[in-house]
């Protein structure tokens, strides 16, 4: 693996928006825990002053390669870059014997490099193996998902994080198709997915097999679990006054952001009809973004990717 700077090819989603929703300290420590090919992670470091620090997370083996290529040219900046997945957040910062933190940043989405590289098995519109795997070293791909899986279990994973309609002709289908031979490809299964549809859906906006190959690389990764872990950890990390700003591109994961932050906001489970607070639970801050922040039409231009990108924003203190 050799994957150069200008090869890693990925424009940062709504960065001037993430920039100012961090509002960024020079002295602060700061976590990008997507790095990805290092864009947000620059953005927060040309903020940073000699003091500053900044800690760059990411389970792709060819994201951190980018990322260290970039750090190395920024030796005068204090920037790590670590090999992990955001779940870990509390551990990392353990072991980097850092208690607080100034801010947190999460892209949730998929690099345009991943799915651009047909080897990686992300993209059903190019032929590659199916893998789907951030972390190239873990033992479940795509592969395994489509082919061993149960039918049951197919239909739970389709209809569960891919909100697939045909959850269940699709799931069926593909047991039969597999009992030939197995899958071993991104466009025979995207082509089988599409073939168990109704004719009408395979003419929507989006490509057929989109939900589907959204759902495998949701289980492939693990991706909701450590999305509730990070929101569960991340905060609880954060210093007074430290912003904590989350990206995502599907419903499930910004219904997450979105329940975790209210929940911060607001943690009281008392019955509304009670006069005054007896669960004892505290307001652990606030939620900056009552409606998420969206791409400008500017970025749309540029940044196809960008159009189901939402922002949310919780800010650490105070009682609110």
């Amino acid at each position: 693996m050799n994957t150069k700077v200008n090869e890693f090819s990925h424009i940062p989603v709504l960065f001037n928006e993430c920039m100012e929703a961090l509002a960024i300290r020079p002295s602060g420590i700061y976590v990008d825990c997507t790095a990805g090919g290092g864009g947000h992670s620059e953005g927060i470091l040309s903020h940073l002053g000699p003091e500053g620090v900044l800690i760059s997370l990411d389970k792709d083996d060819e994201a951190l390669q980018v990322c260290r290529a970039k750090a190395a040219g920024h030796a005068d900046k204090n920037w790590k870059v670590i090999k992990s997945d955001f779940s870990s957040i509390g551990n990392v910062l353990d072991e980097l014997n850092i208690d607080k933190v100034d801010g947190i940043l999460a892209d949730l989405g998929v690099s345009s490099h991943q799915i651009d590289t047909a080897q990686r098995g992300f993209s059903y519109a190019v032929d590659g193996p199916l893998d789907m795997r951030m972390d190239s070293t873990q033992k479940l791909s795509a592969y395994e998902v489509v082919n061993a899986y149960d039918q049951k279990r197919l239909e739970e994973i389709f209809r569960l994080y891919g909100e697939e309609r045909y959850a269940g002709r699709i799931a069926a289908g593909i047991v039969r198709d597999r009992k030939d031979k197995p899958f071993d490809s991104t466009l025979k299964l995207a082509s089988s997915i599409a073939s168990y549809m109704p004719s009408k859906a395979r003419y929507e906006d989006q490509h057929p097999a989109r939900r589907c190959f959204q759902a495998i690389r949701i289980e492939v990764n693990g991706e909701l679990d450590a999305v509730r872990r990070l929101l569960e950890d991340g905060p609880e990390r954060l210093s007074e006054g430290g912003r904590m700003a989350v990206i995502s591109f599907h419903s499930l994961e910004d219904r997450i952001v979105k329940e975790a932050f209210k929940t911060l906001q607001d943690p009281c489970t008392c019955p509304k009809d009670l006069p005054v607070c007896v669960c004892g639970k505290k307001s652990k801050g606030r939620v900056i973004t009552r409606k998420p922040v969206t791409a400008t039409e500017e970025e749309l231009k540029v940044n196809n990717r960008s159009h189901s990108a939402k922002l949310r924003v919780f800010e650490r203190g105070g009682t609110y």
